[in-house]
């Protein structure tokens, strides 16, 4: 006998596949209605009933699924222009996409090859169950967030949607609050010559900025040399007490940051270091410190100590076993440690409430004095900048997370 085995999933009835459709459009129907109780009945049934339409025509097609999934886009986009606008439309095609491939999806069983051949009705049920429920928290969780990107290009001082965003309106987009950020607080914004030091000097925003990277960057460089430190420390097997000192380490992560922050305001004013960049340093130092402590831990968990002690055996101190050792096996846990220290202080708005002066104003105090002196769209282009930034230095952190987990041994790949 030749060949290889391939399993072939049984098909569901036709009444699988349109009921969990005619939900679906249910659910699209209530989110169409926007609270109005008059319309969530009607517009339930209305979605239910196309969605379920919808998908019994497209199982007559067979396993067709790029087919089904371009006829929904058709079909959805001209059902949602009529009815409500383009901009409606636009968003239903996408549901239509979604709605056409997941019909074949079902029909043709192909839902349980992600399963074992064995898996009862319920096991299946709950597999997709869980991981709807985590997506739906996933979506609840980020969408307020990603709602800011399209509002900082409002051509209008408004923090809602115009009816020209809703329309597609090119004219109802601009780069204006982007520009803000350059020009605010400029002597001069329309000036040829000097413009760049004006910028420099008096712009609100790039002022903010700098401040922002600046307190960062040597916040972030003393947490790191500390928190390495510490772990390192910490993960001695001959090191006494390490429970009760890795708590203490770790306490600015659980005290109420408005506490931490004003007993390092009083603290401060004694010995004269508030209202002063090198205390707000230190104060993101000692906010950052916990977090270099966790990865490097972590990192140090897999670390094979006999490598330190065979580098003993061959006479090398501890500060040459450290540096050639250690810190080439552990980097991308420092890094990731690194990252999420610059993170904290990038982020803070607290500490430098209490600490700062106008002279030390950040990225989120700027924010901060934005939304209670000047409301101004301003605040949506820099909130979208910074979760840009967030998301590359996550997507670092993940990067150098697995690429630990591959010279630690513990990822095959």
């Amino acid at each position: 006998m030749t060949g290889e085995y391939r399993y072939i999933p049984p098909k569901p009835p036709l009444g699988f596949t349109v009921g969990i459709l005619a939900g679906f459009g249910g659910l699209a129907g209530l989110m169409t209605a926007q609270g109005d109780t008059g319309l969530m009945l009607p517009f339930l049934a209305i979605g239910a009933a196309l969605f379920a339409a919808f998908s019994f025509a497209v199982t007559r097609l067979g396993d067709r699924g790029r087919l089904a999934a371009w006829l929904g886009v058709i079909a959805f986009f001209a059902v949602g222009t009529g009815l409500v606008g383009f901009a409606y439309g636009v968003l239903m095609a996408i549901v239509g996409y979604i709605a056409g491939g997941m019909t074949c999806w079902l029909a043709s069983g192909r839902y349980r090859l992600n399963l074992p051949p064995y898996a009862t009705a319920r096991q299946v049920l709950w597999f997709y169950s869980f991981r709807v429920i985590c997506g739906m928290i996933f979506v609840f969780l980020i969408m307020p967030i990603f709602v800011l990107i399209p509002l900082s290009f409002n051509q209008e001082p408004y923090f809602s949607f115009t009816p020209g965003m809703l329309r597609f309106d090119p004219l109802a987009y601009s780069m204006r609050w982007y520009i803000d950020i350059l020009q605010n607080g400029m002597v001069d914004p329309e000036a040829v010559v000097g413009w760049w030091s004006d910028m420099w000097s008096n712009a609100q925003w790039i002022r903010s900025i700098r401040n922002s990277f600046f307190i960062g960057f040597w916040a972030t460089m003393i947490s790191t040399a500390l928190g390495t430190l510490a772990a390192v420390g910490l993960s001695s097997s001959d090191m006494p007490w390490r429970r009760p000192i890795m708590a203490l380490l770790i306490s600015p992560m659980i005290v109420p940051l408005v506490i931490t922050a004003s007993g390092l305001f009083f603290f401060f004013s004694s010995v004269g270091l508030a209202k002063t960049y090198l205390g707000i340093i230190l104060a993101h130092a000692a906010l950052g410190t916990p977090f270099v402590i966790i990865t490097v831990t972590a990192t140090l968990s897999g670390f094979d100590q006999s490598l330190t002690r065979a580098s003993a055996n061959m006479g090398a101190g501890p500060i040459r076993t450290f540096f050639k050792v250690q810190m080439p096996l552990i980097l991308p846990g420092v890094i990731s440690g690194a990252l999420f220290a610059f993170i904290t202080s990038f982020d803070e708005v607290v500490a430098v409430l209490q600490l700062a002066d106008v002279r030390q104003r950040t990225i989120p105090r700027q924010m901060f004095s934005g939304i209670r002196e000047q409301i101004s769209p301003t605040i949506l282009a820099v909130a979208t900048i910074l979760v840009i930034i967030s998301i590359l230095l996550l997507t670092t952190v993940e990067l150098l997370r697995r690429r630990s987990e591959r010279l630690r041994g513990v990822s095959p790949s």
